[in-house]
C-alpha cells in the first residue's frame, strides 16, 4: 500500500490549518456564536478552505487526470465555492440544492455511474437499461442512462447532506468522513478482490483520509476551527464519488457510512410526516438528542466513533451483499431505539 498521499495530505491539512488559525481572524474569517446562543469568543471559520485546497493540490500531485478525476475535481469546486457563499451570505436552500444536482451531473458526465446494484438476494440489478448514445464529446463516447444516472445524483445529493447535517458538533464530519475513507481506502487497496484497476481510488481515499484526520485535530472539541459548509458539503460529495469510482460499492459505502445516512434520511422523513419542508433545519439529529440527554460534545463525538468505527469494521470483514443488508438494519433499529430512549428521557427530565 502507499501511504504517501495519505502522509502529504495530511501534513499539508495541518500547515494549511495553522495558516487559517493565523490569518482567518485578521480577515474576518469567524463564526458567529451569538447567533447560536453561545457564550464564547468568535473562532476560525471556513476551515474546509484547508480541506480543499490540501485536497486538490495533492490530487494533482498522485493521481493521473483522467475525465473522472477532472470531472470529481470540477464538482468539488462548484460545490466548496458555493458553501463557501452559504456560509457567508446564507443562499436560499433550493439554490444550494441545484447547485448540488449540477455538481453531481458533472461526475455523471465525466463518465462515472452507478450501472447497477448488487442483489442481496443473488444476481445484480441493472440500472443501466435505458441507454441512449448522445454522442462524441471532448474524445468520447456519451451515454443517457437514466435509471443510472438519476439514481447516481440522488446518491451524492444524499451523502453531501448527510455530512452537512452531521456537523452539528464539532468534530463529528471530519472524523467520521477520515474514518470513512480510511475504510475505503484498505477495501480498495486489497488486491485480488476487484475486477478493475483501483488505483485511482486508493490513491483518492487515502487522500482525503489525511486531510480530513488532520483537520479533526483542530476540530475536535473544544474546536479551534470550525469546518463549515464549504468543508462537510466537499467531504460528503468526494465521499459519494469514491463509492462511484469503485465500481459502485453503494452497500460497502453505506455501511461504511450508516450513521450519517441514517440519520439523514430519518430526519428528512421526520420532517416531511410533520409538513416541514426536508431543509428546514432543527435539532432533531441523533447528535443533537445526545447532546440534550446530557452528554457532553466530546462524549458524543466519541460514541459515534466507536459506532462508525465498528460498522466499517463490519464492511471490512463482510463481502456478500445479505449480509451488509442485515448490518445496516441492526444499525437502523439501533438508531430508532436510541432516538426513542433519548426522547423518552428528555420527556422525563423536563416533566
Amino acid at each position: 500500500m502507499n501511504f504517501l498521499p495519505l502522509i502529504f495530505a495530511f501534513v499539508l491539512t495541518i500547515f494549511l490549518t495553522l495558516f487559517a488559525l493565523r490569518f482567518f481572524p485578521q480577515w474576518g474569517l469567524l463564526d458567529d456564536p451569538k447567533r447560536y446562543g453561545l457564550k464564547r469568543a468568535p473562532i476560525p471559520y471556513f476551515g474546509g478552505l484547508a480541506i480543499f485546497v490540501s485536497f486538490v493540490i495533492t490530487v494533482l500531485i498522485f493521481v493521473p487526470l483522467s475525465k473522472e478525476v477532472l470531472g470529481l475535481l470540477a464538482g468539488a469546486t462548484l460545490l466548496t465555492a458555493t458553501a463557501f457563499l452559504d456560509d457567508a451570505f446564507r443562499l436560499p436552500p433550493l439554490a444550494r440544492l441545484a447547485v448540488q444536482i449540477i455538481a453531481a451531473g458533472m461526475l455523471v458526465i465525466s463518465g462515472l455511474g452507478i450501472s447497477h446494484l448488487t442483489n442481496p438476494f443473488g444476481g445484480a440489478i441493472d440500472l443501466a437499461a435505458l441507454d441512449w448514445n448522445v454522442g462524441q464529446f471532448w474524445g468520447g463516447e456519451y451515454h443517457l442512462t437514466l435509471f443510472a444516472d438519476l439514481f447516481t445524483v440522488a446518491w451524492v445529493v444524499l451523502l453531501t447532506n448527510s455530512l452537512n447535517w452531521l456537523d452539528g458538533v464539532a468534530g463529528l464530519s471530519s472524523g467520521i468522513a477520515g474514518l470513512a475513507a480510511l475504510v475505503i481506502f484498505f477495501l480498495a487497496a486489497r488486491t485480488g478482490y476487484h475486477y478493475f484497476d483501483q488505483s485511482a481510488v486508493v490513491a483518492l481515499a487515502a487522500i482525503l483520509a489525511g486531510g480530513a484526520l488532520a483537520f479533526t485535530i483542530f476540530n475536535f472539541p473544544p474546536p479551534k476551527i470550525l469546518l463549515g459548509d464549504s468543508g462537510s458539503m466537499l467531504l460528503g460529495f468526494v465521499l459519494a464519488a469514491l463509492a462511484v469510482f469503485s465500481g459502485g460499492k453503494i452497500a460497502t459505502a453505506a455501511l461504511v457510512l450508516g450513521f450519517p445516512l441514517l440519520d439523514a434520511i430519518w430526519v428528512v422523513l421526520r420532517r416531511l410526516l410533520a409538513g416541514h419542508s426536508p431543509f428546514h433545519g432543527d435539532y432533531g439529529h441523533l447528535h443533537h438528542r445526545l447532546l440534550a440527554a446530557g452528554f457532553s460534545q466530546k462524549q458524543t463525538v466519541i460514541a459515534i466513533y466507536a459506532a462508525s468505527a465498528a460498522f466499517g469494521a463490519i464492511a471490512l470483514f463482510i463481502d456478500n451483499a445479505f449480509g451488509k443488508l442485515i448490518a445496516l438494519a441492526i444499525l437502523f433499529f439501533v438508531m430508532l431505539a436510541v432516538g426513542w430512549k433519548l426522547r423518552h428521557a428528555k420527556l422525563e427530565k423536563e416533566s
